[in-house]
């Protein structure tokens, strides 16, 4: 879920159909910091607060053993990552953001957890066979590419893990987008970008606005893109943030998160 939907104000904007630079979220990474997700200070974002039960559904959808190890892409500041190295997975964590990743470093030291990270365009994954599954979780890895690096990406996720392992990627859905845009945003119909313009609260609550762009798809997208990659599709999901299920992709459900395996 976009950031302007939890805490942002939405304003007008001139249109712009894609991101300035491949890493055009560190700046608002590194606005944001533990404001985006601390929970030893209480504040966090409301699309944060469902980890657990994300990450329980994965596991159990996944069909996930504790000791396996698993990648994390677009980890953040590590939410999902930390959850899963909670419960006996080793995990790596892969983000762009060196302010998000210093901060997954602190927590999974704190808590002398079997979890590493490192900074790392996802454009750049190379890891092959490596993993016995991989999630791409809250768009970090997969939704702010600007609309054109997604078919390879999702093939460097698949490629990462061992044959017959599973992955699952979340991605915005274009129907809830298109359903509920608001005044001053943009859709791009080729390249499926929602433009935003959005007020930002960070940590010391000091407001900046920032532009952010959110690859939106539809689950015959993703169900096309995966199998282009190699994956063979298991399915895809109509969900909410902190809600996941397992029921089929409707136009109120904010995001879909695919499932899909590498074939054996």
């Amino acid at each position: 879920m976009t950031i302007d939907r939890v805490v942002g104000l939405t304003e007008k904007n001139p249109a712009m159909s894609g991101p300035p630079s491949p890493n055009w979220f560190n700046e608002i990474a590194s606005f944001l910091g533990k404001a985006y997700w601390a929970p030893d200070t209480g504040r966090v974002m409301a699309f944060t607060k469902g980890t657990e039960q994300e990450v329980d559904f994965v596991v159990d959808t996944l069909g996930l053993e504790p000791g396996q190890r698993l990648l994390d892409v677009g980890c953040g500041p590590g939410r999902h990552a930390l959850a899963l190295a909670r419960r006996g997975f080793d995990v790596v964590g892969v983000d762009l953001s060196d302010a998000f990743v210093e901060l997954a470093r602190k927590h999974a030291a704190a808590e002398a957890l079997p979890a590493v990270f490192d900074v790392l365009d996802v454009r750049a994954l190379s890891y092959d066979a490596e993993f016995d599954a991989a999630i791409c979780l809250c768009q970090g890895g997969f939704g702010l590419l600007g609309g054109r690096d997604e078919p390879d990406v999702l093939r460097r996720i698949g490629r990462a893990v061992r044959p017959g392992a599973a992955v699952a990627v979340s991605a915005f859905s274009s129907y809830f987008a298109l359903r509920f845009l608001e005044e001053g945003e943009t859709f791009d119909a080729a390249t499926g970008v929602l433009h935003e313009r959005s007020t930002i609260r960070n940590e010391a609550g000091k407001e900046q606005v920032f532009d952010l762009w959110t690859t939106c798809f539809t689950a015959r997208e993703l169900e096309l893109l995966a199998s282009e990659a190699g994956l063979v599709v298991d399915a895809v999901y109509g969900v909410t943030p902190g809600r996941y299920r397992a029921a089929s992709p409707d136009v109120d459900q904010p995001e879909l998160l695919l499932v899909a395996h590498r074939p054996a």
